[in-house]
């Protein structure tokens, strides 16, 4: 499983996805409101959403994890 980490600090605004997704890479999990802008979430790769790890309204600090991703 691929770990998916938060790059910024902010709140979850929006949840894209749910488990079992299959996303291409590029796809956004989620987005997070940081200092009054929109940053999504990307994978890097492509696969299926195996867990996550938050909703809309979480708070998420750089390096958090907020999914988890099975690559291939």
């Amino acid at each position: 499983m691929t770990p998916i980490e938060s790059p910024i600090s902010g709140r979850v605004i929006v949840v894209h996805v749910k488990p079992g997704a299959a996303l291409s890479a590029g796809d956004a999990l989620c987005t997070v409101e940081s200092m009054k802008m929109e940053i999504p979430i990307e994978v890097e790769a492509a696969g299926v959403v195996t867990e996550l790890l938050v909703e809309v309204g979480t708070e998420v600090t750089e390096g958090d994890l907020v999914a988890r991703l099975r690559v291939g």
